[in-house]
């Protein structure tokens, strides 16, 4: 997983014609670090996709205008379009996040 630094790196990124995910997190954050640790199988299975991640705290702004309420939180971005966008309560488990990713990229 990528990191994203800037707001023009951000724009830039999800402005491509191929869907990207996009991973909100903070450092501070448990259920972020819980992620972390099984997110790397389902990285593997959805290899064909480019994931990125932003640290909602170095980067300001974007969580904001994205409706980002909790993190971890998911989000699927196209030709600079949120697609879909899967929050905190639901990123808990690696079925929740497969579940999401098998919905919104079928």
């Amino acid at each position: 997983m990528k990191a994203i630094h800037s707001v023009e790196q951000f724009n830039e990124i999800i402005a491509s014609d191929k869907p990207v995910i996009i991973k909100f997190y903070a450092d501070w954050c448990p259920d972020c670090k819980r992620m972390d640790m099984f997110i790397g199988d389902i990285l593997e299975q959805y290899n064909n996709y480019d994931w990125y991640e932003v640290n909602s705290d170095e980067v300001e702004g974007l969580a904001q205008r994205y409706e980002v309420m909790g993190i971890p939180s998911i989000l699927i971005f196209q030709n600079g379009e949120k697609l879909a966008h899967r929050h905190s309560a639901y990123t808990k488990t690696p079925d929740d996040v497969l579940e999401f990713l098998q919905e919104e990229l079928a």
